[in-house]
């Protein structure tokens, strides 16, 4: 037996490591950095307006490209949420409120 054991080797998952949800003029700005190992996909987004789905788009992601930026036409204000996925595994969820939900 060894009397310094070997280093255990891990890789994490994919995961959100800064997100920002915004409004510019007439429109939401969701600006996200993906971290971590993944292999190559899609990440998804789902826009919000309270509990009522506005839309969804997505942007391909590999070892190049980490970041993404999705935009939304809201000319009016709200209770927005936007949640981020990858890979079809829920990343996070992001909020703007404008007015009470």
């Amino acid at each position: 037996m060894p009397v310094i054991p070997r280093p255990v080797e891990f890789s994490l998952p994919a995961r959100v490591t800064n997100a920002a949800l915004v409004r510019d003029g007439s429109a939401l700005v969701l600006r996200a950095v993906i971290e971590g190992q993944f292999e190559p996909g899609y990440l998804a987004v789902t826009w919000y307006d309270d509990a009522r789905a506005l839309g969804t788009d997505s942007v391909y992601l590999d070892a190049s490209g980490r970041e993404a930026t999705f935009r939304l036409d809201a000319p009016e204000p709200g209770a927005y949420r936007a949640t981020l996925s990858f890979g079809g595994t829920l990343l996070r969820q992001v909020e703007l409120y404008e007015v009470q939900p």
